[in-house]
């Protein structure tokens, strides 16, 4: 799917349709747009920044999958990488490779994110055992974690804003 069915609307960051686009259409488009805004380079100044774009990306995914947007010192994206695939309600998830793949990117902080397949976004004991461990592991290296967001149908939850960080 290209974007010749778009048009740069009158407001900057607005568009018109110019032909019919289906409804899977549109979901690549939106798709292609969230990692636009993910892409390297983009600075994030608040993750609820990211809520959107994030949810685009992983609310539809049958299985759970866990991610992290790496950031550089200034919180520009370095990458938007999916680090650990796990079943319907599930993902293991080891520190060790969240740590190398930190510093592979040079990255001065993260942006852990995670869906709920089943849709409810809510952060479970589970997930905020792995979190206070990828604090500590990553913590050794001086990387910190901004927030760790959880992704549902029902929209995003933040570590950060139930000050569970």
């Amino acid at each position: 799917m290209n974007h010749r069915k778009l048009r740069a609307g009158e407001t900057a960051g607005t568009y018109r349709i110019t032909d019919t686009v289906t409804e899977a259409e549109l979901l690549i488009i939106a798709k292609s747009f969230a990692r636009r805004r993910l892409s390297r380079g983009r600075k994030i100044t608040q993750p609820a920044l990211a809520f959107e774009y994030l949810q685009i990306l992983l609310q539809e995914v049958e299985h759970e999958v866990f991610c992290a947007v790496f950031l550089d010192s200034q919180h520009r994206v370095i990458s938007f990488e999916e680090l650990f695939r796990g079943t319907i309600d599930s993902a293991s998830v080891y520190p060790r490779e969240v740590v190398k793949q930190a510093l592979a990117c040079n990255a001065a902080a993260v942006i852990l994110v995670h869906n709920h397949p089943p849709g409810d976004p809510a952060p479970s004991d589970a997930d905020r055992r792995i979190t206070q461990r990828l604090k500590e592991a990553l913590g050794l290296v001086e990387i910190r974690i901004i927030d760790h967001i959880v992704v549902g149908s029902e929209g995003c939850r933040s570590f950060a804003e139930l000050g569970y960080l």
